[in-house]
């Protein structure tokens, strides 16, 4: 007999418009009698209830008794390969894989104000957009939408324009006559605002909420049709209903199912014009609740495109980088048909990293970048779960303290040349590291090791001792193996490939020396191979930057798994080279995309970005910012703020500057509650603003 324990986290299986759906979470449950059935060389165990209802399951690992759902969610692995979808018109623009990667934005004018939001949308348009999204929150705003359409055609602008509502379905049916898309959000569509209530459901209470948003929601779907309009069903962690939160958590599961709910209705009344986006403004939140839907599209054989995005993303590089990591980790995987990059800042300004993003994705799905089939087995596709390596220990005979290489959150390394030793308080300032009488000790946000690719000749004492004084505070100084050997620095960790660990080369290094090993991850697992018999402070995952045929990403998780296979707990750094000349923006979103792909799923401790000519100062940042987005090392104030739309009564851009003025020094601290307040204000007086219109 075979028996196993489900997660805690497991949601019962229902059967739903011929697909799997889930049900309430429920708590452990023992099953037995399971058939099993071979896949792929795992043992795969089939659930089958009373009611004839089919789950697979399979073990969490080799031999474990704990048993979780088998479940797709991208087309390959091992490679990028861009999901099969259908084709959806929004206008004049076909959305879906079989066309290119669309470009949206959103207004940020008063809808109310005609003139300046066909202003705006002329100057997203002559900036390369493909859509652009516009707030219509009452009945003025319905009635102006007609006439920036209007304008906007006698001005030969035919960009495809998207209402944004919440809150009023008789406005979206009253702007369905003229625009081209409607985005609804399943979470305020129908049911009330959210008071964060703990609700209690019965069978029979639940059917009843859900025949009154079929109710409610079914007139929109029907003028759609009749329209031939498009709409996006968009759910956005923050603003899930009391109901969904209570029946199904806070949670990605919660946003899966909420965006189900409207979409078994556009297909109950046949109408298929339809996308899913799946928003969070924490990424990995983001990137698990677009992979459960995608699992549970695959399960019910549907093929609707996808529009990715994290909201609330914030200004500047922090914008960039949050976007970078949520949808290029998903671009990577071959997911997405249209993305936004929602900064607050002015909409136009959000379609250059967009671009530049879709480019990424474009390139790595023509390309279709992988690595060669292998077998997954370990990486948590839908929950996070961080893998640690063990952090460097203590040996006996040790001259330095080594446990300080790395850092337990997440580590950042730097590269550092010859130049920069010739002058040590500025090199230790850059490393942001405090200065007492010129010594440099570590703080919150201090670089925890560096490379140096050339070390300085034996008769400079200056940089030597430069050096001497970081090892002295526990921060590691990497080296290459030919630079060891030729100019030895006492303590420092050595740098070596797998063809010098097989030829022996490092043998000749003093006997206890540090090494850290430098693979590509795409090696041949007899290769792999001598990692078992090396005592290593990191890895280093680093594949050139002229590579263009292999994907640093599926190569990484080719890695993890290996070391997994064999108990292998090395850390891994993700080592990123940019060659000369790349554009800020492109390195911002190549190492989210690149490392954070990776991060979210718990694979790395920490990264090294190497840009010839840029600015060491940005490259610091970016690496902390990028641990800081992945939800590992806070090092800063985080802002979570609203990219700003028409609904917003004041000006968001200047307020959250202020807010950033004032709270910038406090490190480590979460600044999302005072955006939280500005946003009630922001709600009350939306909500006054309503009733006002309703008063007209």
């Amino acid at each position: 007999m075979a028996t196993g324990t489900l997660p805690t986290s497991f949601v019962g299986l229902k059967n739903k418009d011929n697909g799997l759906s889930f049900t309430k979470s429920v708590d452990f449950v023992k099953v037995c009698d399971l058939p099993r059935v071979k896949s792929q060389k795992q043992k795969v165990l089939v659930v089958r209830n009373s009611s004839s209802e089919i789950a697979e399951f399979q073990a969490a690992s080799e031999g474990s008794p704990l048993l979780v759902p088998r479940q797709k969610y991208c087309e390959s692995v091992h490679k990028t390969v861009r999901r099969k979808t259908r084709t959806v018109m929004v206008g004049n623009v076909a959305i879906g894989s079989e066309h290119p990667i669309r470009i949206q934005t959103m207004t940020t004018s008063d809808t109310k104000d005609v003139a300046a939001t066909v202003e705006e949308v002329m100057r997203i348009a002559d900036k390369g957009a493909d859509l652009v999204r516009i707030t219509v929150q009452g009945r003025k705003e319905a009635d102006a939408a007609f006439d920036i359409k209007n304008t906007l055609v006698q001005k030969n602008y035919n960009i495809p324009l998207v209402a944004d509502i919440h809150f009023a379905p008789a406005v979206a049916l009253r702007v369905a006559e003229c625009f081209d898309k409607i985005r609804v959000n399943p979470g305020n569509f129908a049911d009330r605002r959210a008071q964060f209530e703990q609700l209690e459901y019965t069978e029979d209470d639940y059917q009843k909420e859900l025949e009154h948003i079929e109710k409610v929601f079914t007139p929109l779907v029907e003028k759609c049709k009749k329209y031939g309009r498009a709409m996006r069903i968009g759910t956005n962690h923050g603003s899930l209903s009391d109901r969904i939160m209570s029946y199904y958590g806070d949670s990605p599961r919660g946003m899966v199912e909420s965006a189900f709910e409207f979409a078994r209705i556009c297909r109950k009344l046949d109408f298929h014009n339809f996308v899913f986006s799946m928003k969070a403004s924490n990424p990995v939140i983001m990137v698990q609740a677009y992979r459960l839907l995608l699992s549970e599209m695959y399960a019910a054989g549907w093929d609707y495109p996808l529009h990715l995005g994290v909201t609330e993303a914030g200004e500047g590089e922090d914008g960039r980088m949050k976007s970078a990591i949520g949808i290029g980790t998903l671009l990577q995987d071959g997911l997405g048909d249209t993305i936004r990059v929602s900064l607050t800042e002015p909409p136009e300004l959000e379609i250059d990293p967009c671009r530049r993003l879709a480019q990424l994705g474009t390139k790595a799905a023509n390309l279709q970048l992988g690595v060669a089939p292998f077998e997954e087995k370990h990486r948590r596709y839908f929950d996070f779960q961080r893998r640690s390596g063990q952090l460097p220990l203590q040996k006996e005979g040790d001259e330095v303290d080594y446990r300080g290489v790395l850092h337990r959150d997440g580590s950042v390394l730097m590269s550092v040349s010859l130049d920069q030793l010739k002058t040590p308080e500025l090199l230790y300032k850059s490393l942001a590291a405090k200065l007492v009488v010129g010594m440099p000790f570590k703080d919150l946000a201090t670089v925890d090791s560096i490379l140096v690719r050339e070390l300085p000749p034996l008769d400079d004492i200056d940089a030597r001792l430069a050096l001497k004084r970081l090892i002295d505070v526990s921060m590691g100084v990497l080296t290459p193996l030919s630079e060891q050997l030729t100019k030895p620095l006492p303590n420092a960790i050595v740098v070596v490939n797998l063809k010098e660990l097989s030829s022996g080369a490092y043998k000749l290094l003093p006997e206890g020396t540090r090494l850290a090993v430098s693979v590509r991850g795409d090696e041949p697992y007899e290769e792999l191979d001598i990692l078992k018999d090396v005592d290593a402070v990191m890895l280093l995952h680093h594949l050139p930057s002229t590579e263009e045929k292999v994907s640093r990403v599926h190569a990484a998780r080719r890695l993890f798994d290996y070391l997994e296979d064999n108990a292998l707990t090395f850390p891994v750094i993700h080592h990123i080279e940019f060659q000369e000349g790349v554009h800020r923006d492109d390195l911002v979103i190549g190492a989210g995309s690149n490392a954070g792909a990776l991060l979210v799923d718990g694979l790395g401790d920490g990264l090294l970005l190497e840009a010839p000519a840029q600015d060491f100062d940005f490259l610091r940042n970016t690496s902390f910012n990028l641990l800081q987005g992945c939800r590992m090392r806070n090092t800063k104030t985080e802002y979570v703020s609203c990219p700003s739309c028409g609904r917003t009564l004041f000006d968001l851009q200047e307020i959250s500057a202020e807010i950033r003025e004032k709270t910038s020094h406090l490190p480590g601290v979460s600044e999302k509650w005072l955006m939280q307040i500005l946003d009630m204000l922001e709600v009350l007086l939306e909500r006054l603003t309503c009733m006002w219109g309703r008063l007209l």
